[in-house]
């Protein structure tokens, strides 16, 4: 399989509010729009973002009422100290104050106006991703 694109749709009860916050305060810019459906590009983030308006006909009907609650966004940033300084100046509210934990991730989150938590990681240098080995080996 090759994956060509990742995109996470969320259903949210005001699909204007939260597409003008992802792109004012996380460098998203809008692909297409139509009614109760927002689609998010960002051109390093490596992932799409597809808003739909809850509870419309855009979702499949199975789907269409449920919110997107328990869902976490998390991006890796080259800097946390600048974004986190960045978003306070901007007047985003930091709803999880800056962590540094033990295994070398530094974070923060903040929340949409739909409540989507958005968590901005960084690993210090030796830790994360890149410095993880395949268990198996």
């Amino acid at each position: 399989m090759q994956i060509t694109t990742s995109t996470v749709a969320l259903n949210v009860s005001d699909v204007t509010s939260s597409a003008a916050f992802f792109e004012r305060h996380l460098g998203y810019r809008q692909q297409m729009a139509a009614e109760g459906f927002v689609s998010l590009t960002h051109d390093d983030a490596g992932m799409d973002l597809v808003l739909l308006q809850q509870g419309t006909g855009v979702a499949y009907e199975d789907q269409r009422r449920q919110p997107a609650s328990g869902v976490l966004l998390a991006f890796t940033v080259s800097d946390l100290d600048v974004e986190l300084a960045r978003l306070q100046d901007e007047g985003v509210a930091i709803t999880l104050p800056l962590r540094e934990e033990e295994w070398g991730e530094r974070l923060f989150q903040v929340k949409d106006p739909n409540g989507v938590v958005v968590e901005l990681v960084e690993w210090r240098p030796g830790t994360g991703p890149e410095a993880w080995t395949d268990p198996a080996s």
